[in-house]
Protein backbone atom coordinates (compact mmCIF):
# COMPACT_ATOMS: atom_id res chain seq x y z
CA UNK A 1 0.00 0.00 0.00
CA UNK A 2 1.05 3.49 -1.01
CA UNK A 3 1.06 6.44 1.95
CA UNK A 4 2.01 9.61 1.81
CA UNK A 5 4.32 10.28 4.76
CA UNK A 6 6.41 13.69 5.36
CA UNK A 7 5.19 14.12 1.46
CA UNK A 8 6.87 11.32 -0.22
CA UNK A 9 5.41 8.22 -1.08
CA UNK A 10 5.96 5.30 0.95
CA UNK A 11 5.28 1.55 -0.09
CA UNK A 12 4.49 0.40 3.19
CA UNK A 13 4.50 -3.23 2.96
CA UNK A 14 1.65 -5.57 4.79
CA UNK A 15 2.58 -7.13 8.17
CA UNK A 16 1.43 -10.39 7.33
CA UNK A 17 2.66 -11.71 4.35
CA UNK A 18 5.44 -14.16 2.88
CA UNK A 19 9.38 -13.57 3.58
CA UNK A 20 10.76 -10.45 1.70
CA UNK A 21 13.92 -12.54 2.60
CA UNK A 22 13.01 -14.79 -0.35
CA UNK A 23 14.63 -13.70 -3.53
CA UNK A 24 11.25 -13.98 -5.28
CA UNK A 25 9.18 -12.27 -3.07
CA UNK A 26 12.05 -9.50 -2.83
CA UNK A 27 12.19 -8.95 -6.52
CA UNK A 28 8.08 -8.41 -6.36
CA UNK A 29 8.30 -5.62 -4.10
CA UNK A 30 10.71 -4.05 -6.42
CA UNK A 31 8.32 -4.70 -8.87
CA UNK A 32 6.00 -3.16 -7.19
CA UNK A 33 7.74 -0.17 -6.05
CA UNK A 34 8.87 0.35 -9.80
CA UNK A 35 4.90 0.15 -10.75
CA UNK A 36 3.70 2.62 -7.82
CA UNK A 37 7.08 5.13 -8.34
CA UNK A 38 7.54 5.23 -4.55
CA UNK A 39 11.43 5.32 -3.58
CA UNK A 40 11.05 4.67 -0.01
CA UNK A 41 9.81 0.94 0.95
CA UNK A 42 9.02 0.49 4.60
CA UNK A 43 9.17 -2.89 5.06
CA UNK A 44 7.91 -5.19 8.69
CA UNK A 45 10.80 -6.57 10.61
CA UNK A 46 8.52 -10.02 10.91
CA UNK A 47 8.51 -9.84 7.44
CA UNK A 48 12.52 -10.61 7.33
CA UNK A 49 12.36 -13.69 8.58
CA UNK A 50 14.48 -14.74 11.78
CA UNK A 51 17.91 -14.46 10.16
CA UNK A 52 17.21 -10.86 8.78
CA UNK A 53 18.73 -9.92 12.44
CA UNK A 54 21.48 -12.47 12.75
CA UNK A 55 24.47 -10.78 10.45
CA UNK A 56 26.85 -13.80 10.13
CA UNK A 57 23.88 -15.39 7.57
CA UNK A 58 24.04 -12.51 5.14
CA UNK A 59 20.09 -12.32 5.03
CA UNK A 60 20.59 -8.37 5.74
CA UNK A 61 23.03 -7.77 3.08
CA UNK A 62 21.55 -9.40 0.65
CA UNK A 63 17.96 -8.08 1.24
CA UNK A 64 19.54 -4.06 1.81
CA UNK A 65 21.93 -4.53 -1.27
CA UNK A 66 19.04 -5.70 -3.90
CA UNK A 67 16.81 -2.62 -2.89
CA UNK A 68 20.07 0.04 -2.34
CA UNK A 69 21.38 -1.35 -6.12
CA UNK A 70 17.94 -0.10 -7.41
CA UNK A 71 17.98 3.24 -5.53
CA UNK A 72 15.21 2.78 -2.69
CA UNK A 73 15.72 4.28 0.41
CA UNK A 74 14.56 1.29 3.12
CA UNK A 75 13.11 1.49 6.99
CA UNK A 76 13.08 -1.74 8.46
CA UNK A 77 9.55 -0.76 10.90
CA UNK A 78 10.35 -2.70 14.45
CA UNK A 79 11.63 -2.86 17.49
CA UNK A 80 15.04 -4.54 17.23
CA UNK A 81 16.47 -3.06 20.92
CA UNK A 82 17.08 -6.86 22.46
CA UNK A 83 18.82 -8.33 19.07
CA UNK A 84 20.75 -4.79 18.95
CA UNK A 85 21.46 -5.50 22.89
CA UNK A 86 23.08 -9.08 22.13
CA UNK A 87 25.26 -8.34 19.23
CA UNK A 88 27.58 -5.54 18.78
CA UNK A 89 28.42 -5.89 14.96
CA UNK A 90 23.89 -5.53 14.63
CA UNK A 91 24.32 -2.54 17.10
CA UNK A 92 26.84 -1.05 15.40
CA UNK A 93 24.99 -1.73 11.87
CA UNK A 94 21.79 -0.34 13.18
CA UNK A 95 23.79 3.10 14.28
CA UNK A 96 25.89 3.41 11.24
CA UNK A 97 22.70 2.93 8.67
CA UNK A 98 20.68 5.16 10.92
CA UNK A 99 23.51 7.90 10.52
CA UNK A 100 22.53 7.37 6.63
CA UNK A 101 19.92 8.32 4.13
CA UNK A 102 19.62 4.63 2.33
CA UNK A 103 18.44 2.23 5.04
CA UNK A 104 16.98 3.11 8.39
CA UNK A 105 15.76 1.15 11.40
CA UNK A 106 12.57 2.85 12.90
CA UNK A 107 9.90 1.70 15.32
CA UNK A 108 6.95 2.47 13.42
CA UNK A 109 5.66 4.93 10.74
CA UNK A 110 5.44 7.46 13.02
CA UNK A 111 9.26 7.11 13.92
CA UNK A 112 9.44 7.36 9.86
CA UNK A 113 7.79 10.46 9.63
CA UNK A 114 10.07 12.28 11.98
CA UNK A 115 12.96 10.60 10.58
CA UNK A 116 11.96 11.97 6.92
CA UNK A 117 10.94 15.16 8.52
CA UNK A 118 14.80 15.75 9.35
Amino acid sequence: MIRQIAGRAVHVCADEGPSLADDHELSGLIGDLFSSGAKIAAIPLERLGPDFLRLGTGVAGQVLQKLVNYRFQVAILGDVSAAVDKSGPLRDFVRESNRGATVWFVDDLAALETKLKA
